[in-house]
């Protein structure tokens, strides 16, 4: 018999509670620090994970970005760089929970400086108003949600780079079992309603990501999580 609807709801977020608790952790062993280089810190992130949780297994490859490399897109593999004294870092991880995906970006300033104070905190007021627009269309496609929150970020001052804007998130691996490529994805050509069924029945859950540029600054800021469900209030 197949997991319920509540009861995958309620995985989905406990996954996310874990990667929540996993990142707090990370701020407080002070992991993201000056001289640590990006896979240095990508590896304790995943050891933590393990000493955490038990998790070995993440179901994205793991990112951490800093100063020019949080410019680039997940799809990139830039040159692993060593965290600087006044820098901006992010992370991405999609840690595997009991067979339950999480993912979870944030962006991290070491430092006062003003320009990269600016970018982190226009990302999560960004990412709550996408999901305002989500929750007040019930139809609204992945195409369509992309353009808006790509409109919301040039209205805003930043640049929206990424391919994408979000994507499916569920029982590993989604990605076997969630249809056409396109449609798995907040993007461009992504023309079915979010709000659907995937091939086995089951209600489709997003993850809503923004990716923002400071071309100026030459630097970008990250934060992703659960678009369509929350923990109760």
């Amino acid at each position: 018999m197949g997991v319920g609807e509540a009861e995958r709801v309620a995985a989905l977020l406990a996954a996310e509670a874990n990667a929540v608790a996993l990142f707090d952790e990370v701020v407080a062993r002070g992991m993201i620090a000056p001289g640590a280089r990006e896979s240095v810190v990508s590896d304790a992130v995943r050891d933590l994970a393990a000493e955490m949780f038990g998790t070995r297994r993440f179901w994205h490859k793991r990112i951490v970005r800093s100063g020019i490399n949080t410019l680039e897109p997940y799809s990139a593999n830039p040159p692993d760089r060593v965290i600087g004294e006044d820098d901006i870092c992010f992370l991405d991880f999609g840690p595997i929970f009991a067979e339950w995906e999480a993912d979870f970006g944030r962006t991290f300033v070491l430092g006062d400086d003003p320009a990269k104070l600016a970018l982190r905190d226009a990302l999560e007021p960004l990412w709550e108003q996408g999901r305002t627009h989500f929750d007040a269309h019930p139809d609204i496609t992945g195409e369509e949600l992309y353009h808006w929150v790509s409109a919301q970020a040039s209205e805003q001052g930043w640049e929206f780079t990424a391919e994408i804007a979000g994507h499916l998130v569920g029982e590993f691996p989604h990605k076997q079992i969630s249809g056409t490529e396109i449609t798995t994805y907040v993007a461009a050509g992504s023309t079915t309603p979010m709000r659907r069924m995937d091939p086995k029945g089951r209600a489709c859950h997003w993850i809503l990501e923004i990716h923002l540029v400071d071309r100026a600054n030459n630097i970008g800021g990250f934060f992703e999580q659960l678009l369509d469900v929350r923990p109760a209030a």
